[in-house]
């Protein structure tokens, strides 16, 4: 691949990082510095790589640099009626394309039209040994062997640099409405799988306790026939989309009042099968929201409360991440991903050894110690 300057000077000083085996800490706007176990190195900014490389509307494909905020992209896609689907979230001002790949992050509506990884077409990468790779392409159809670009997906920035990235891109929905009714967790839930089993354009659920009332509001988006119909059949009340739109956009940034954070409260994300019921939430558990339709949950609660939420999830079949804490965080006092099974870690081990042979990039981020 052709190296501008930018990419150029990036790869000399991985190059000479690697040599030293100094660690460098992968940096785009900074915004999702909270997340993950810790932050080691210095600082390797990824913002020079910025710009749009190519956009084909009609392709429905965009291929950008890594450095490139999130903000500007997502206005030239909307220029042309189309947009992330994904809905990815930016945590603040200054979030990268990069940063949206490497956390792997995706909004409230991931549960009906899918993930960043599904969304990812190619790659253009600088690994551990200051090799420029190139994997995937622009089209579907075009993964031979192990599929790399979906791989960085939620890698943390340890395994390499992104240094570029083919998006499939989709057309904004014509019509979009908020349904908020008045349900308990258990109802909501349950209200959530009948609907999911019917041909409803549903985008996004929200199920939260708000001034003591227990609210589920569900969005729907699609063709202007569809939503239509699917308001009548649902019932429901039809929330304001100018203001609810605001609520969606506060939801997937976690400035909704629920995220705010007091004293020794942590917010959790838990991860489970969408047909788990009610969890029985520790005592010191201070508040819930459920997003996905039920498959993603967000708790409230202290750092000790770790054990009892892992044991929760993983009966559940899932997992709990301490996605963010309200503190600095305590060393020794627990991982923030759920630890990985032996087999897991080994893959892990290996793949951290073929792309990041001298362990430069983000030691510690993903795995403690790896």
């Amino acid at each position: 691949p052709v190296m501008d300057n930018a990419l150029a000077a990036l790869v000399e000083r991985i190059r000479a990082a690697s040599a030293d085996a100094r660690p460098l800490r992968l940096r785009g706007g900074g915004t999702k510095d909270f997340y993950g176990e810790s932050l080691q190195g210095e600082v390797l900014d990824t913002r020079g790589l910025r710009g749009i490389v190519s956009y084909e509307p009609s392709e429905l494909v965009v291929t950008v640099r890594a450095g490139t905020p999130l903000a500007d992209l997502q206005a030239v896609l909307a220029e042309k009626g189309q947009s992330l689907a994904f809905d990815p979230p930016h945590f603040g001002l200054g979030a990268t394309v990069g940063g949206m790949l490497a956390a792997g992050l995706s909004g409230p509506s991931r549960a009906s039209v899918g993930a960043v990884r599904d969304y990812v077409l190619g790659v253009q990468m600088v690994n551990g040994r200051a090799e420029v790779l190139q994997f995937g392409g622009q089209v579907m159809k075009n993964v031979a062997g192990y599929d790399v670009s979906r791989l960085l997906c939620g890698s943390l920035g340890t395994l390499g640099l992104v240094s570029e990235v083919s998006l499939k891109v989709l057309p904004r929905p014509v019509a979009q409405a908020t349904l908020r009714f008045s349900l308990g967790q258990a109802e909501a839930l349950q209200q959530l799988r009948r609907w999911a089993g019917q041909p409803l354009p549903l985008r996004a659920s929200c199920w939260v306790r708000d001034g003591g009332q227990d609210l589920l509001y569900v969005r729907l988006a699609g063709a202007q026939a569809a939503v239509d119909a699917a308001i009548r059949s649902m019932g429901g009340i039809q929330e304001d989309e100018a203001r609810v739109d605001a609520d969606w956009v506060a939801l997937r940034e976690q400035t909704l009042p629920f995220f705010a954070l007091e004293g020794a409260q942590c917010l959790w994300r838990l991860s489970v099968p969408d047909t788990t019921p009610v969890l029985a939430l520790p005592a010191e558990a201070q508040g819930e929201l459920l997003e996905w339709g039920g498959a993603l949950r967000w708790v409230k609660a202290p750092r000790t409360a770790m054990a009892a939420l892992r044991g929760l999830a993983s009966s559940a079949g899932g997992s709990a991440t301490l996605f963010r804490q309200a503190g600095p965080g305590v060393p020794g006092a627990g991982p923030v991903f759920q630890p990985l099974g032996e087999p897991l870690l080994r893959i892990h081990r290996a793949l951290k050894l073929q792309f990041d042979p001298h362990g430069i990039f983000n030691p510690s981020r993903l795995v403690p110690g790896l």
